[in-house]
């Protein structure tokens, strides 16, 4: 009869343990450099073997530790590129737009810009959720539940992103993608096909809610097989193109010039002008 395990070799290090193991050393799968001789990635020479890669390529295989294929990188890129609107009224593009302005150095009003692109309305944030909804909603579908329940249950309980757009309900991107995605023979994956279906099944009660650019990106990067987790990493150069042509310009104007407004252009309706008495407080109620 073989001697039992022992639980406490088997225990997860914590605490004080943990930081010891940790301490003086770097444990890493992801790679190294090294000065003066290679730079590791991923267990490869990087200027050796992985050189002949393009940067979307090597991009993704950072964040995954596996390779898209040439179609799959070609698409990831072609949704970069179509949402690269250089129009300084756009959210996060006004951010670096503004910086540039104020004659910020042009990476911090580009990463101000990304990091704005995160947000739950329009960026990054609603493109997860997109992403976990498809992604669960697949599940239960496979699984027999009836899509149309699957749908309304979700809009119950909260709302499900990728649907709707605030200006125009028509999206000028997706023929477009589309038309790629066919051709690169990535137009019928589970989740996009999916995505498509939900479009349909929300129409018959909301007829503004046609599907939108996130849905549709985390439907084709659901489909390419990453996770959440490493699609929030894909997508942060997602609007890096758009930005930084807005970035520029403003920085070509005079300063503080940018989206200008005068005192006279505000239609204030709070409290009337008050007089200033100086430092004095009132004396407290007795």
């Amino acid at each position: 009869m073989s001697a039992p395990m022992n639980a406490a070799a088997e225990a997860p290090l914590r605490g004080p343990a943990l930081l010891q193991h940790h301490a003086g050393r770097l444990h890493t799968k992801v790679g190294a450099a090294f000065p003066g001789s290679h730079a590791v990635f991923r267990g490869h020479d990087l200027h050796r073997e992985l050189r002949e890669l393009e940067w979307v390529q090597l991009y993704a295989y950072g964040i995954t530790g596996r390779h898209l294929t040439p179609a799959q990188a070609e698409l990831v890129q072609a949704l970069w590129t179509h949402t690269a609107y250089p129009d300084a009224r756009l959210w996060n593009n006004r951010v670096a737009a503004l910086a540039g302005s104020a004659r910020s150095s042009a990476t911090l009003g580009m990463v101000a810009g990304m990091a704005v692109s995160e947000a739950t309305v329009y960026g990054g944030q609603a493109a997860l959720l997109s992403m976990s909804f498809l992604q669960n909603a697949l599940r239960r579908v496979q699984a027999g539940e009836v899509l149309a329940d699957v749908v309304w249950a979700e809009t119950a309980r909260s709302k499900i992103y990728g649907y709707g757009r605030p200006i125009n309900s028509t999206d000028e991107r997706l023929p477009w993608i589309m038309q790629l995605a066919e051709r690169l023979g990535l137009h019928d994956g589970p989740h996009l096909a999916l995505a498509w279906q939900v479009e349909q099944v929300l129409l018959t009660r909301y007829t503004q809610l046609r599907m939108n650019y996130t849905a549709l990106h985390a439907a084709i990067i659901a489909d390419m097989g990453l996770s959440v987790r490493e699609y929030q990493l894909l997508r942060v150069p997602v609007f890096i193109a758009g930005m930084a042509p807005c970035l520029a310009e403003a920085a070509e104007k005079p300063e503080g010039v940018l989206f200008a407004t005068p005192c006279s252009a505000v239609d204030y309706k709070g409290a009337p002008p008050r007089p200033w008495h100086g430092s004095k407080s009132p004396a407290p109620p007795a």
